[in-house]
């Protein structure tokens, strides 16, 4: 192993990571004392944690399966974290069985570990993949993309940026990375978007906000009106933005009878 790749992964496993609380909340296994320690010290001040990372996921597999009834067979999870159950792969294959390309990418090299060793386990090397890189390295990133043959970049793709964008506050400019994605797929190609939401007037969402503050990815929250912004003005699919669970619910979706209990925003746009 590299030096270079060495430093990433002590410096991974130094803070909480979220990819990896986000997996031990939902139940995973590919965490740490750090990562479940921090995790259940914010589930103490705000239980209402789980239910917006399980409606997170479950948004995830609706919007997947959407995207393949709407016909497209190609999907780039960028920031995909941690392989736990529900992976974008698995609905699509159970959804149209042989016939979907997805592409996994995250940062974190403990994340790619991981998902490498799914994909070896269950998956298609030759319709599937999981690739190191960053979503600030947006140019190089599509390069690595293309590279890997799996996508074909004259039909459409949809884009998933799940549970990562409240990550990167506004001095970043994540609207700069995301613009040139955008520019990269052709019409008829879908945007899906979960993102924090705020809770104005409680105390407690406040505080978890800071305390992430201490892990790998500080946490930012955005209005609807905020996350809007971030389809550079594709049509939103109906109902628009919305909680979690409103997306679209179906029968075995969880908190559809109380969305308000999700702190997650989420929506689908589609490239005219």
């Amino acid at each position: 192993m590299s030096d270079a790749r060495q430093d990433s992964l002590r410096h991974s496993v130094g803070k909480p990571s979220t990819a990896r609380v986000y997996d031990y909340i939902l139940g995973g296994s590919h965490n740490y004392a750090i990562d479940r320690e921090f995790a259940e010290a914010q589930l103490a001040i705000m239980p209402d944690l789980r239910v917006s990372m399980q409606a997170n996921r479950a948004f995830l597999g609706r919007a997947v399966r959407y995207a393949v009834k709407a016909g497209i067979r190609q999907f780039v999870d960028i920031g995909s974290g941690l392989p736990t159950e529900g992976n974008v792969h698995e609905v699509a294959d159970q959804a149209a069985p042989g016939e979907c390309r997805v592409l996994y990418l995250d940062n974190e090299p403990i994340a790619r570990a991981h998902a490498d060793i799914l994909l070896a386990d269950t998956a298609d090397p030759d319709r599937h993949r999981a690739l190191l890189a960053d979503y600030f390295d947006y140019i190089p990133l599509w390069q690595q993309v293309l590279a890997t043959g799996i996508l074909n970049p004259a039909e459409p793709v949809c884009l998933l940026l799940l549970g990562m964008l409240h990550f990167m506050p506004p001095e970043r400019q994540p609207e700069v990375p995301l613009a040139y994605y955008r520019s990269k797929l052709v019409p008829g190609s879908l945007l899906a978007i979960s993102h924090g939401a705020p809770r104005p007037d409680d105390e407690n969402a406040h505080t978890v906000a800071d305390n992430y503050r201490r892990t790998n990815n500080p946490l930012h929250l955005r209005t609807a009106d905020e996350l809007t912004d971030f389809f550079g003005g594709w049509p939103l699919v109906e109902p628009g933005i919305v909680l979690a669970p409103a997306w679209r619910p179906d029968p075995t979706t969880p908190f559809a009878n109380d969305p308000t209990r999700a702190l997650m925003l989420t929506g689908v746009a589609k490239r005219p």
